[in-house]
């Protein structure tokens, strides 16, 4: 179980985020980004090292909001062969010095966003300790997935996570839709909120089997 601490982060994670979106093949914004978190949830590492995150956060420095999904993992030391996937570092008021990841390059992320979608992890309240999260949404009828993710994809439509004989495709730039994706092994969707502080709901990932 991931307790939240009520303590400082400097630098911040939007902060870290303003400067590191602009060099995602996915982002659709400006080079100075003007972000504000608007939703996300987490999951639980169960050997209880690694803070996981997916975070929206909306970026309002266009002629458009644009919602992004931001899934981050926070360690306590650098993950090997992850140096480009490192967001930044970051000092902990409680925890010190934390190393901040793409979530998407991060193994322990994986294998829980695979685990949810089994039924085997629960989402979490994004700012509260054990605390379920019933806004997120996973159905899948594929399954049970491999805890290995072969490779790890960025493109100008999002991050593919595949393994074997299915993709988990993560949306990074987020739409609200009415109806959740129809012909597919199944889904992660939730609410985040709009810049008028209206409730909107979208497909977080989507799983295609092969």
């Amino acid at each position: 179980m991931a307790v939240i601490h009520r303590t400082t982060l400097s630098p911040t994670k939007l902060e870290l985020l303003t400067a590191w979106l602009p060099s995602r093949p996915w982002y659709a914004g400006s080079a100075s980004p003007v972000l504000a978190r608007t939703g996300g949830f987490r999951l639980d590492d169960p050997q209880g090292e690694v803070g996981i995150e997916f975070m929206v956060v909306t970026d309002t420095s266009g002629a458009e909001p644009v919602a992004y999904f931001v899934p981050l993992t926070y360690r306590g030391a650098p993950l090997a062969g992850a140096e480009d996937a490192l967001v930044g570092t970051t000092e902990h008021g409680v925890l010190g010095k934390r190393w901040v990841y793409d979530g998407g390059h991060d193994p322990v992320l994986a294998e829980q966003l695979f685990a949810l979608l089994d039924g085997r992890a629960e989402p979490q309240a994004q700012s509260e300790t054990d605390t379920p999260d019933p806004t997120i949404t996973h159905p899948s009828t594929g399954g049970p997935f491999g805890s290995a993710v072969a490779t790890v994809t960025d493109g100008p439509e999002g991050t593919d996570l595949s393994v074997t004989g299915a993709t988990l495709h993560l949306n990074r730039v987020l739409r609200p839709a009415d109806a959740m994706p129809e012909g597919t092994g199944g889904h992660i969707s939730g609410p985040w909120r709009t810049p008028e502080d209206a409730e909107v709901r979208g497909a977080f990932a989507v799983l295609r089997t092969a």
